[in-house]
């Protein structure tokens, strides 16, 4: 699941306009001056050289802004059936392409690799260029490579694809923020699209649970990527006509009447240095972590070693390039100033370790049932569907109650339900009835990331000013995905370490030697066991972090 932002009216600004100046605080430096300046008073500007003002055009009738936000809400329903196509799908996928065991979780975490590395990126590239650019441009290629998915022919072809999938939906998720705010007018209506923007996530991935385990059955797993690669190209289509036109510039650098050409402007006022760094830096974690899956003996190789150094050397290196930029004055993708909000980077913190248990345990609960279980696909699907159900419920009501309990113990508690997720799993007997703990461990599994997506995006609106919510937002985002990439590595060395499985135990789902099946019992309940220590850890994180945030989304004067 990705996150989207709902319910907070959230200001359309990316990253690469923000600036942390010479001095620690937002309010008064120029760049915070400017855009506050540009933000207020964009028409004035135009009006004072006599152009007319470069506003978004709204769709002029209520059908069309209704049609803008379908359009949109409907790329992510569809995005994320992809994700159900894989969860659910993946014994069946790995044996059909021989996936080697090295490889067997890389289609489901891959996708948020890739799409959290870029997403910053593709936010800056949007505000420049515009959203609507971006937001067709990404769509066209998800099209492609959802249906690319279906044509593969190996498991490497199969990884490639979803990674690629991955970075169209980076061009997706800021890009379709600016055109919801384009296209809705200020008030209930756009906080109810954003909702809509949001609740399109869990309800495609439920959909995928379902009828992706009725089609795998029925007509084959590549059905599945050509159903939804179709109605993403029908969605596409549809959105040159329903997505409002945005500005090619934002309404911050609409004073500038210099005519740079758009491609040196691209390479000048976006920091590419700084998004190599943090990309690469989180891409490579990610791969040792891959290979270490694959086979725990690589740690000792010099390879290993060589990029795992390095990998935190980038990490290190990014926030001091990032306090360099600020200080000669030019763009940074992320201000260091950012992480001095502390209910914030407890917040960030959560929310990777929390997105990454709640993917694991939708990944691997799936594994569990059909390769432990030997369930089929369907009745697979059928077992995960209720942490789905409960996830929608959580979204819609939450914000009912988010305002009446502290936010520190609404989070830690929580997570402590969903703690209790995968210890169930952990000491489930493989032979017990479904409904005697298996049930009631996918009821509370999404009990934390639920809660965490309304408590944060509600602690950025009140910890930051409106023209950096935006920015927050986005590093939100990004720290979620790669969480959810992160955790299902971590979750993979530990179960494939304790069951002594490597890539020479032959591709998925070969071999039904009860020795096999009783190592990877064992495995799949160490992952389970690691899983419950990330959410106890998140609990504490939570209990220390949010002690001064109070209550959230309180109406304040």
């Amino acid at each position: 699941m990705s996150i989207t932002t709902t319910g907070t009216e959230l200001s359309v600004l990316s990253p690469n306009r923000l600036s942390e100046g010479k001095t620690t605080e937002l309010d008064g430096t120029p760049a915070f001056n400017a855009i506050t300046q540009a933000s207020t008073t964009p028409d004035s500007a135009h009006s004072s050289r006599g152009e007319p003002p470069s506003r978004p055009q709204r769709p002029n009738s209520p059908l069309h802004i209704f049609l803008a936000v379908f359009q949109l809400c409907m790329i992510n329903f569809l995005s994320s059936f992809t994700n159900g196509i894989i969860t659910v799908g993946l014994p069946t996928i790995a044996r059909a392409l021989s996936l080697p065991r090295s490889l067997y979780l890389w289609p489901s975490s891959v996708y948020g690799l890739t799409s959290g590395a870029t997403l910053l990126l593709a936010g800056s590239i949007a505000d420049l260029i515009g959203a609507r650019r971006v937001e067709l441009f990404g769509c066209v290629l998800l099209s492609a490579f959802t249906l690319a998915c279906g044509f593969s022919q190996t498991g490497i072809q199969l990884v490639v694809f979803r990674a690629l999938q991955g970075i169209a939906m980076s061009m997706h998720l800021p890009a379709s923020v600016s055109l919801v705010a384009a296209a809705v007018p200020q008030g209930k209506a756009r906080n109810v699209s954003f909702g809509c923007l949001g609740m399109s996530q869990p309800l495609g991935f439920s959909a995928g649970l379902v009828i992706s385990g009725i089609v795998i059955e029925k007509a084959g797993w590549r059905s599945c990527f050509y159903i939804s690669g179709g109605a993403i190209v029908i969605a596409t289509v549809a959105g040159f006509w329903s997505l409002p036109k945005a500005p090619l510039e934002a309404p911050q650098v609409l004073e500038n009447t210099d005519r740079t050409p758009l491609v040196i402007r691209l390479w000048k006022e976006i920091d590419w240095i700084g998004g190599v760094i943090a990309s690469a830096g989180l891409a490579l974690l990610s791969y040792v972590l891959a290979i270490l899956s694959a086979n725990l003996s690589d740690i000792h190789k010099p390879s290993t070693a060589v990029m795992l150094t390095l990998s935190l050397v980038l990490l290190l290196a990014f926030p001091l390039w990032m306090q360099h930029r600020a200080r000669v004055g030019k763009p940074v993708l992320i201000p260091n100033v950012i992480w001095k909000k502390i209910p914030f980077t407890s917040t960030c913190i959560m929310v990777a370790l929390s997105y990454g248990v709640m993917n694991s345990m939708e990944l691997f609960s799936s594994l569990y049932f059909q390769e432990i279980q030997n369930t089929s696909t369907l009745f697979t699907s059928l077992r995960l569907l209720p942490s789905l159900v409960v996830g929608t419920v959580l979204n819609l009501t939450v914000g009912i109650f988010v305002d009446k309990i502290p936010a520190r113990w609404l989070v830690a508690v929580s997570s402590m339900l969903c703690a209790v997720a995968p210890l169930l799993m952990a000491i489930a007997d493989p032979k017990w009835s479904y409904w005697y703990m298996q049930f009631w461990a996918q009821v509370l599994s999404p009990m934390s990331g639920d809660v965490l997506f309304t408590v944060g995006l509600l602690i950025v609106s009140d910890n930051f000013p409106e023209q950096m919510q935006a920015l927050a937002g986005a590093v939100f985002n990004t720290v979620a995905q790669f969480g959810m990439s992160l955790g299902v590595g971590l979750c993979q060395v530990v179960a494939l370490g304790v069951s002594g499985a490597d890539s020479s135990s032959g591709h998925a789902g070969s071999g039904n030697d009860k020795t096999e099946d009783a190592q990877s019992l064992r495995g799949y309940q160490a992952s389970f066991w690691t899983m419950f220590a990330i959410m106890i850890t998140c609990s504490l994180v939570a209990i220390a972090g949010l002690r001064k945030a109070g209550r959230v989304g309180v109406k304040r004067d």
